[in-house]
């Protein structure tokens, strides 16, 4: 089972582009020994992976795109919570903030219980459903 002291080794690897800034991140942000924002880290890293799509730089995508899902499949109850409310809403809400993007542009990357998620979240701010803890199954 993932927990939280796993997630951020686990999407540099799947995401080396990540590291310097992740580094120089950690540096301007934290005191040693400081507590982790993996919240605010998360935002940090979903405004990579948009500058990454924009730039047309998505080699590492499939790789990250499986530890995503991973998180969501593998990963206890906070680790799920931060790869969705954390991380994908995060990724949701830089796309939206560039008119050019679309959100059903990065569906093709997510795997299944990630485009969960995806579609969960989209359907929670546009007032669809009034539950954010999850896709409900039927």
């Amino acid at each position: 089972m993932i927990v939280l002291d796993m997630v951020m080794n686990l999407l540099i690897d799947s995401c080396p582009s990540y590291k310097e800034r992740s580094e120089n991140y950690m540096k301007e942000n934290y005191e040693e020994g400081e507590e982790r924002l993996l919240y605010v880290e998360m935002s940090d890293l979903a405004e990579h992976i948009v500058a990454l799509y924009k730039n047309k730089q998505t080699d590492e995508f499939d790789k990250l795109f499986e530890t995503i899902e991973l998180l969501h499949t593998e990963g206890n109850h906070e680790v799920r919570a931060l790869a969705s409310v954390g991380l994908l809403e995060d990724i949701q809400n830089h796309i939206l903030r560039d008119e050019k993007l679309t959100l059903a542009a990065f569906e093709t990357y997510l795997g299944t219980v990630s485009l969960e998620w995806w579609t969960h979240l989209i359907n929670f701010w546009e007032g669809k459903s009034d539950y954010l803890g999850g896709p409900v199954k039927n």
